[in-house]
């Protein structure tokens, strides 16, 4: 499989705090990786330095094959970023906004139209197109968001706790989509939901103080025990300070 992201000991620190320390964090396509960590452990700030956002003080990152910190034009020309509250203009149609996210994206005009009809179809706002963004609910607020982040058809999708605040039957949906992007792309998303982790992902990454605790594939998992339970285990560990 293509190797999408490939991030090398990335560090980044607040001053003197370091919030993510030396880690390393790979995305192949097809793969859906759950990033799970306590609020604070350094989930949002390695996802802002995976997108460009942030850059780390040390380590390097690449998308699809560019350096992220030499060419970073061209490497986020493959990415497509929700963070946990989309931003969203409210006073647009869901059509209008997904036009003006296209050309911000770089989608060739003559094929603008095309591109956000499939997003639309895509995240279930075909019926919604006209409507303006801030008369809709929060879910389908949220479906918007992932549709400005896939309106390119990037490879990669990276999604910050993108269920959060839903009602169940939204949740249901969004997990629903987020299955069928990890069919064509190359998907993270951030959660604090572990049951999300277990029935969507095929990998799962967990990490402690900005460090990874536990990197691998949902089917190697022990049998007998679950998600939560390791993951339980892995916070009430000691931590490097306290040896």
């Amino acid at each position: 499989m293509t190797t999408l992201i490939s991030a090398k000991q990335i560090t980044r620190y607040y001053g003197k705090h370091c919030a993510v320390n030396q880690l390393s964090v790979s995305l192949k396509k097809g793969q859906i990786l759950g990033f799970l960590g306590v609020n604070g452990a350094g989930k949002t700030t390695t996802l802002q330095m995976l997108c460009g956002n942030l850059a780390p003080n040390s380590g390097e990152i690449y998308i699809n094959g560019l350096n992220m910190l030499t060419q970073p034009k061209l490497a986020k020309r493959s990415l497509g970023y929700v963070p946990d509250t989309p931003p969203l203009y409210k006073d647009l149609s869901v059509h209008e906004f997904l036009c003006y996210c296209a050309q911000l994206h770089a989608v060739p005009k003559a094929t603008i139209k095309a591109a956000v009809k499939l997003a639309e179809t895509r995240c279930g706002l075909t019926d919604v197109s006209d409507r303006l963004i801030a008369n809709l609910s929060k879910g389908y607020q949220q479906r918007i968001g992932i549709a400005q982040a896939i309106v390119h058809n990037p490879d990669v999708i990276i999604l910050d706790e993108p269920t959060v605040g839903l009602d169940p039957l939204q949740i249901i949906e969004i997990r629903g989509l987020i299955r069928e992007l990890g069919q064509k792309h190359g998907v993270i998303f951030s959660t604090h939901i572990l049951s999300e982790v277990q029935e969507l992902c095929t990998d799962v990454m967990i990490i402690r103080q900005g460090t990874c605790v536990l990197n691998t594939r949902i089917e190697d998992l022990p049998a007998d025990k679950s998600l939560e339970a390791i993951f339980i285990e892995l916070m009430s560990l000691p931590s490097a300070g306290d040896l």
